[in-house]
């Protein structure tokens, strides 16, 4: 490893890459049917589902949730590690593997918000809103990480020269380190961190994400949008709620 791949870089931004999915709108349908039809809910699997737009519709109103689960979609995921411990709150129906600190050197690539990004909160627990910062408190935000990150991954890099395991070493490193994961999840297990990990005016129930997951769920519901069209319309049209 060259003295430049040690050299700590900062960024500001997440990605997030569908690396494989087994999803459609017709996955609902078929899964539905099932209920009234037995053997012969097999036929809509050759069906175009815009004819049963009607029926996701009702289940995402009504709230039949368990058809929305018959599909797979699985992200790669690089992002912060404090973003990744808000992520593992979410259990039911998601599957997780994260790169391991213990197995491999940490690479120095760390998070600094970017000038855009609202500093100050206002209000209370609960009642609380974010605002834009001076352009000083951005100085002092981003100067103030990149001294500490690179103090840290220093102190690091200094214990695994003297031989000192990875898995200890580790402990000085910042949560502002960008990690990676596999995500793997269902349509109904993303439109519940959907419903939690984003802000939108037209959700029939409010949510208060930090907004750096929220840079992730964006990515990952534009994408899922893509593979289940009618069911991302219809969560959109029912107030953003899991069913």
């Amino acid at each position: 490893m060259s003295d430049d791949d040690l050299t700590p870089a900062f960024r500001s931004d997440v990605t997030v890459d569908l690396v494989r999915s087994a999803a459609a709108d017709s996955d609902v349908v078929w899964a539905a049917r099932v209920s009234t039809a037995g053997e012969q809910s097999l036929e809509a699997l050759q069906q175009d589902p815009e004819k049963s737009k009607g029926l996701i519709n009702y289940l995402m109103r009504d709230r039949h949730g368990t058809p929305f689960e018959h599909n797979s979609m699985t992200f790669f995921i690089s992002a912060p590690i404090f973003v990744f411990r808000e992520f593992h709150r979410h259990r039911s129906g998601w599957s997780y593997n994260e790169e391991s600190g213990r197995y491999r050197e940490l690479q120095p690539v760390f998070y600094v918000p970017a000038a855009e990004r609202k500093l100050v909160q206002q209000g209370k627990p609960g009642r609380y809103e974010f605002v834009e910062g001076t352009p000083e408190q951005h100085k002092v935000t981003v100067d103030a990480m990149e001294d500490s990150y690179r103090k840290s991954y220093e102190s690091y890099r200094e214990m695994l020269a003297a031989g000192v395991a990875r898995e200890v070493a580790r402990a000085v490193l910042p949560v502002g380190l960008f990690s990676s994961m596999y995500a793997t999840c269902n349509a109904r297990s993303l439109m519940h961190f959907l419903s939690l990990r984003t802000k939108r005016e037209n959700s029939a129930v409010p949510s208060f994400p930090q907004r750096e997951i929220e840079m992730v769920a964006e990515q990952m519901e534009r994408q899922w949008a893509e593979l289940m069209p009618l069911t991302h319309a219809a969560f959109e049209k029912h107030g953003r709620v899991a069913p």
